[in-house]
């Protein structure tokens, strides 16, 4: 499936003109939704698929002005955001009983924001899903407790907002400087009557040498690729459920997952534990037949 599926946002056009253009798509009964999901899903009729992507455009629009006030153009929002509701048609069954918007949201939503945490500043903002969870929801919670004056946060409003979203009081101060602050080019001189710039006053603290770096990156690399491999051997139902209980920024919880699938929480907490421990189970054994050609070799 191709991003020329959808409308797309060109320079020379504009916002008000692809809002009105995706409103010429009609909204699909649920009876219609199934029939092309099995139409695309066992006979991949492209048609069927371009329907329901385009009937689910006003959709993610709307969650992309929802992420307007990181400063980025909120055409490339919803192209990111549209890219997230090819990959939900891609993946999703209608014999699990739910609408394809309800699990369209969660791709929007991370294709949404990992667009943003690429973009948003020139350096990496956040790396743990506390961390992302935390960049995501720290404006907004800001804005309901009263927090709009520019510097550092009152004690008081640190330690609420940590403890609304469970992070550390250290990592709410540090995330709250790095947003207020903006991204300065390291090559600007000092000052104007200097040739001296700030990377000369640099100092690396890690001191890593280049193959130690390139050694931690490959590393990196091959464990996500391990992971991603296994995640292969769980079926549709086990990731969803491994995908919103475990590697979401906000988890889902046992009720609503119980809701989308019709079944007790129990059960999507025993689903849970099994497709965690078959995730890991596959990430150990394709690491150790990794090692064993080197050891085979000596």
């Amino acid at each position: 499936m191709a991003r020329q599926l959808t409308p797309a946002i060109t320079p020379e056009g504009s916002l008000t003109r692809y809002l009105q253009e995706i409103r010429k798509f009609p909204m699909l009964k649920p009876e219609e939704e199934f029939m092309l999901a099995k139409a695309w899903t066992e006979h991949g009729d492209s048609d069927a698929a371009h329907r329901l992507v385009t009937s689910h455009l006003r959709l993610v629009a709307k969650i992309a002005m929802g992420y307007r006030g990181y400063g980025l153009p909120v055409g490339e929002l919803i192209s990111e955001g549209n890219v997230g509701m090819m990959q939900a048609v891609k993946r999703f069954d209608p014999d699990r009983g739910f609408r394809l918007a309800t699990y369209a949201m969660w791709w929007i939503k991370a294709s949404i924001q990992e667009y943003i945490l690429r973009s948003w500043s020139l350096v990496k903002i956040g790396t743990t899903a506390a961390q992302k969870k935390l960049f995501f929801n720290l404006r907004r919670i800001k804005g309901q407790i009263q927090a709009i004056d520019e510097g550092d946060l009152h004690p008081d409003q640190v330690t609420e907002i940590a403890t609304r979203l469970n992070v550390s009081e250290d990592d709410v101060v540090q995330m709250n400087r790095r947003m207020a602050g903006s991204d300065h080019s390291l090559n600007a001189p000092m000052r104007a009557d200097t040739e001296g710039e700030w990377m000369d006053w640099l100092k690396d603290d890690n001191a890593v040498d280049q193959e130690t770096a390139y050694a931690n990156d490959e590393e990196l690399n091959n464990r996500r690729a391990l992971m991603a491999e296994a995640m292969k051997g769980l079926n549709e139902r086990e990731q969803h459920i491994l995908n919103e209980r475990r590697l979401k920024d906000s988890p889902s919880t046992l009720e609503d997952l119980s809701k989308i699938y019709h079944i007790s929480r129990e059960r999507v907490r025993q689903i849970e534990v099994r497709a965690f421990e078959k995730l890991q189970k596959a990430m150990q054994t394709a690491a150790s037949e990794q090692k064993s050609p080197k050891i085979k070799q000596r």
